[in-house]
């Protein structure tokens, strides 16, 4: 079962955005979406599960803005999409946006469908920005090296590791043991807050490392 959580302060705009989303039905069941209305109150209902599939999130939070509760959520939930939504689309909100790991940003005043658009974006992998900023480029690759503290070496591992190649392949890569391979493996799984590749690739994708 799809699973979604949104953080919108405005109960009744939380609860239409909820029943919405429920309309994202997969194998003929509606998906289980929650909500919260403050920062606090969705870092407590999510805690450490990383069991959701995305969170919509709104800039303009009470306490604890949205952009802020996002830094944390990268932290906490790295492999979760965030998908923001305000009614602030200027480019310098949504620029901090992307550039604070946001895997979307979706205006108010946009329709439902285009809403459910961004959202079936988001789950596929890819990004989505209103019309108007649509051809911006996505962000540099060197970002994640800086963001997670990456060293050359495993920066170059973690690139390799996006293109597909096995352990094995890597090492021959860059001239070194398998061994080696395998500590700068666990190495980046622990400054991306990780447990496997797969997880890692997300986070990479997030952050605009894509195989070439």
């Amino acid at each position: 079962m799809l699973k979604l959580f949104v953080v919108e302060d405005h109960a009744l705009v939380r609860e239409g955005l909820m029943l919405a989303l429920q309309a994202l039905a997969v194998d003929g069941e509606p998906a289980e979406v929650r909500g919260a209305a403050a920062a606090d109150e969705a870092l407590a209902l999510l805690g450490d599960d990383a069991n959701i599939d995305l969170i919509l999130l709104d800039v303009m939070l009470p306490g604890t803005g949205g952009l802020a509760l996002l830094g944390a959520l990268r932290k906490r939930h790295p492999a979760v999409p965030v998908l923001m939504l305000s009614a602030l689309d200027d480019p310098e909100t949504v620029r901090r946006a992307m550039r604070q790991g946001a895997a979307g940003f979706v205006s108010k005043s946009s329709s439902t469908d285009t809403l459910l658009g961004a959202v079936r974006e988001v789950l596929a992998g890819g990004r989505y920005l209103p019309p108007q900023f649509a051809d911006a480029p996505p962000p540099a690759r060197g970002n994640i090296q800086t963001r997670f503290r990456l060293t050359a070496a495993q920066m170059r591992v973690l690139e390799l590791l996006v293109e597909g190649k096995p352990n094995r392949e890597i090492a021959e890569v860059i001239g070194v043991t398998e061994g080696t391979v395998k500590i700068h493996v666990s190495a980046i799984f622990k400054s991306l807050d990780v447990s496997n590749r797969s997880q890692a690739l997300l986070v990479a994708g997030r952050h605009g490392l894509k195989a070439r």
